[in-house]
């Protein structure tokens, strides 16, 4: 834990000049960016699951860097020595504080409760946003395997047959490829469709726990978790739009 504390105190001494006390703050911020730059090969591979489920190992391994950064500022001292990280702010709320502690201090509109309302406010945008995604996502997976295993491993209508040998060559790799697909989806359609129907369903609900989570925990673990939930949402929403760039260039070059 004493290196976590080292290696935020110094990023926020090298913030300081540009963002005085909310330095520390920024640097959480930009510690958890790195976290999850570190993490991204492994996002990238849970999103070709193509899954509701799809990221929870990325979310699994940054537990214990969310336990250290609960640690550091809930501990008086770290190392044998004072915390100093206690005594950062941002704006007006410590980040060590919570948020019954911002209640305390001068009520749910005082200078540390506009803090944490602020930060509340940002997680519920995010959670909302996910919901919404996480519930299309679930909804268009179910509908295309319920169209596969209605259309059935059948070749595809309105295309020329290719002429020659090696024209039939690729026009058979072709319809091997689709009905391989085909099959595949029908087969993943009638065992997991309903799973993903439900887990479609209640998966997007489960970020609005991280709210629950922000109002329990020092303000510092409360900022992580704000943006680590921010990136998994805008990855998810990157890493969709590559793939569906992707699928539309075949499409074009098969055209």
């Amino acid at each position: 834990m004493s290196v976590f504390t080292h290696l935020v105190a110094e990023l926020g001494r090298l913030l300081e000049p540009v963002l005085a006390q909310s330095a520390t703050a920024a640097a959480i911020v930009l510690f958890t960016v790195l976290v999850r730059l570190a993490l991204h090969p492994l996002s990238r591979a849970a999103f070709r699951g193509a899954t509701p489920a799809a990221g929870c190992l990325p979310m699994l391994l940054q537990l214990p860097v969310f336990f250290v950064m609960y640690q550091a500022f809930s501990s008086a001292e770290v190392g044998g020595k004072a915390n100093e990280l206690l005594g950062h702010r941002l704006f007006a709320a410590p980040l060590g504080s919570r948020w019954t502690d911002a209640l305390g201090e001068g009520g749910l509109f005082g200078a540390q409760g506009l803090v944490f309302l602020g930060l509340f406010g940002a997680i519920a945008v995010v959670a909302a946003w996910s919901a919404v995604r996480g519930r299309r996502t679930a909804a268009s997976v179910a509908a295309a395997a319920a169209e596969a295993k209605a259309a059935g491993p059948r070749k595809p209508a309105g295309r020329v047959a290719p002429q020659g040998k090696a024209g039939a060559t690729a026009g058979a790799r072709t319809g091997a490829r689709t009905g391989a697909g085909v099959g595949v989806m029908a087969e993943v359609s009638a065992e997991q469709q309903e799973v993903m129907r439900k887990l479609g369903g209640v998966l997007p609900l489960l970020s609005f726990g991280t709210l629950i989570t922000a109002a329990v925990v020092p303000l510092a673990a409360g900022l992580y978790l704000l943006t680590t939930t921010a990136w998994s949402v805008a990855e998810r929403v990157w890493l969709q739009y590559r793939k569906e760039r992707a699928e539309r260039s075949g499409e074009q070059m098969a055209q």
